[in-house]
């Protein structure tokens, strides 16, 4: 069974801005804490969310390309471990009041 190996790029600037990147594909996946951070969903890419540690998160893909989207999840699982957080549930809309309205 191959499993997939993930790295973390992390600001020094701000604990809150991390880039989750496979080592063996293209996949890059950026993390933003929506407790701090302005989020702006991008039409392109693929959006989760999560609560972890009392914060709610965004993972929002960089430049996703097809054969990466079935690893976005297992990505995203990685980094809540790395989190200690490995309960986390990840939600395909954003949870908070208003900001989930169809256009």
């Amino acid at each position: 069974m191959d499993y997939n190996v993930y790295l973390l790029a992390t600001d020094p600037k701000d604990p809150c801005r991390d880039v989750i990147h496979s080592r063996d594909t293209s996949l890059k996946i950026r993390v933003y804490c929506l407790n701090y951070d302005r989020f702006s969903p991008s039409e392109s890419e693929i959006q989760l969310y999560g609560y972890a540690h009392e914060k709610l998160y965004a993972f929002e893909t960089i430049n996703i390309a097809a054969e990466d989207a079935l690893d976005v999840v297992s990505a995203i699982q990685w980094y809540a471990d790395y989190i200690d957080y490995p309960e986390m549930e990840i939600l395909p809309e954003d949870p908070r009041p208003g900001h989930n309205i169809a256009m």
